[in-house]
């Protein structure tokens, strides 16, 4: 798309945002909308598919500070339609709207009549707003746009790297997530933006990942967490208990006898493989409590308080208060 088809084209509109939006009410719109109109959504419906690709091209723009500036000034000059025309009944041509600016613009008083004129009209107006936009409207190589998107996968596609295939407004792209992204982490995939254009390179996909919660795991880098509840005994007499892994299997663990609740036990190269190595299962020790007690349970308890009554688990949280 040239900075010529912006006159004709109110991204704002597309976005339902005010001509002012911020940066962060433009990326709440855009990934609401791309989200309702997704094709996987409303698969057959090609209203649905050209107004995602619609809302997709807008964000590109809008969300690209440089561009969104070049947009603007255009919209401004072009009062928000296609005002530049060869003249005739069609509306003013642009010698008409440049006129105040050169002295009575081509062909007029003061202007370059003739065969002078025409030569202005065919080349002076692209080289001028070239000039004004940044190379907007020039005739050598030019990059294609860059363009956003996001998607959502679960945590054990993005713990693992899977192989994803996207609908974006440029057609579908199959790409492979490095092993542990991150919730809300973008990755720039290099040329698979819009064409570019005489011969200029393709621009960028600016992919924004979501990743949902799992229910057992969390990933830190190449690590793996997970929470073990341990029984009060098996706690304070010591145990080895099984942990899963996100592969399936379980690996077993030795918790020392007075393992405290919240310390974390490594166990080895059962994170997650990436290129640089992999990484090692953290299994954080979770004392747990039982809701209920039965008689008997409850005078063993009783007992145990009374025989362990000398012992405050609380002093040090008393003496380092009071520094």
């Amino acid at each position: 798309m040239t900075s010529q088809d912006w006159f004709s084209k109110d991204f704002y509109s597309a976005l339902g945002v005010p001509k002012d939006a911020s940066p962060e009410q433009i990326k709440k719109a855009y990934r609401k909308l791309a989200r309702d109109l997704h094709p996987d959504r409303h698969p057959g419906d090609t209203a649905s598919e050209n107004r995602f690709k619609e809302v997709g091209e807008a964000y590109g723009v809008l969300s690209d500070p440089k561009q969104r500036q070049q947009y603007d000034a255009v919209r401004a000059m072009g009062g928000g339609g296609p005002r530049f025309q060869a003249g005739g009944a069609g509306g003013a041509g642009f010698e008409d709207v440049f006129s105040g600016m050169f002295g009575g613009g081509a062909g007029g008083p003061g202007g370059a009549g003739g065969a002078g004129g025409q030569q202005y009209r065919a080349q002076g107006f692209e080289d001028m707003l070239g000039n004004l936009f940044g190379g907007g409207f020039q005739r050598g190589p030019v990059k294609g746009t860059d363009i956003a998107a996001t998607t959502e996968v679960t945590f054990r596609q993005a713990a693992e790297g899977a192989t994803i295939t996207l609908r974006t407004t440029t057609g579908d792209i199959t790409t492979r997530l490095p092993v542990g992204v991150r919730d809300g982490q973008k990755i720039r995939l290099r040329g698979k933006g819009r064409p570019g254009q005489s011969g200029g390179p393709a621009g960028d996909l600016i992919l924004t990942v979501r990743v949902s919660k799992h229910p057992v795991f969390t990933a830190e880098g190449r690590n793996l967490r997970v929470k073990v509840p341990v029984t009060f005994d098996e706690a304070s007499l010591g145990a080895t208990v099984e942990v899963p892994t996100l592969d399936g299997t379980r690996v077993k663990v030795k918790v020392a006898a007075g393992t405290p609740s919240g310390k974390t036990l490594r166990v080895k190269g059962r994170g997650l493989q990436a290129k640089d190595g992999v990484g090692d299962l953290l299994a954080t020790i979770e004392v747990a409590v039982p809701s209920k007690l039965g008689r008997k349970a409850k005078e063993i308890l009783q007992a145990f308080a009374l025989e362990t009554a000398q012992d405050d688990p609380r002093k040090d949280l008393y003496r380092d208060a009071a520094k």
